[in-house]
């Protein structure tokens, strides 16, 4: 996230129809809206393995997989976010076209920019949906990935994954590779040339 983008507040439905004319995205919270920040190379690929892997296990199921453009509404908390990664197998999300209400799971890769916020108020927004069962951070800087279940006590229980694991997502009954996952992001960073005198 980042600075808020206008001093005027917005309602939910007030948001919808401004962000809907919107060149950029923005995401919602309690009233402000905040401009989507672009992503490095090794977070878009890390987005489009997770996609892809679980596009193809779950094709032929109810369940539809969105990628970074299809918000989620929390009602309780009054925001929108646009994860990275969201499915949801509940029929009552076709009636939404603007965004999705009841996820099952959601995933986000974290950048240093927005790592914080992740962990802390947006994971605790998304606690407040009842249908989400699991909050996916892919950490590209530590090659890992956290998934945080709710377990039957309505308790969010961290299942942490490295190199070599085999990540569960008991939620859709799945088990992926982290490497397969993590696959091409590690980044190589390169120093700038010192310019050339003549």
């Amino acid at each position: 996230m980042a600075l808020p983008q206008t001093e005027k507040r917005f309602d939910a439905a007030a948001y919808l129809a401004w962000e809907e004319v919107q060149e950029a995205r923005h995401e919602y919270l309690t009233g402000e809206v905040f401009a989507m920040v672009g992503v490095r190379q090794s977070h878009n690929l890390a987005t489009l393995n997770f996609y892809s892997y679980l596009r193809q296990a779950l094709k032929g199921s109810p369940c539809r997989i969105f990628v970074e453009a299809v918000k989620v509404r929390i009602e309780a908390a009054d925001c929108f976010f646009y994860p990275d990664v969201v499915v949801t197998c509940d029929a009552r999300d076709h009636q939404t076209p603007d965004y999705v209400g009841y996820p099952l799971l959601v995933a986000e890769v974290l950048s240093e920019s927005t790592a914080a916020f992740d962990r802390g108020a947006k994971f605790a927004a998304y606690r407040k949906l009842e249908s989400l069962q699991e909050y996916v951070l892919v950490d590209l800087e530590a090659q890992r990935i956290e998934v945080f279940r709710r377990d039957a006590t309505n308790h969010w229980v961290l299942y942490d994954y490295g190199p070599g694991d085999s990540v569960e997502l008991a939620s859709l009954a799945l088990h992926l590779a982290v490497d397969e996952l993590l696959e091409d992001t590690r980044e190589t960073r390169q120093e700038a040339a010192a310019p050339t005198l003549r």
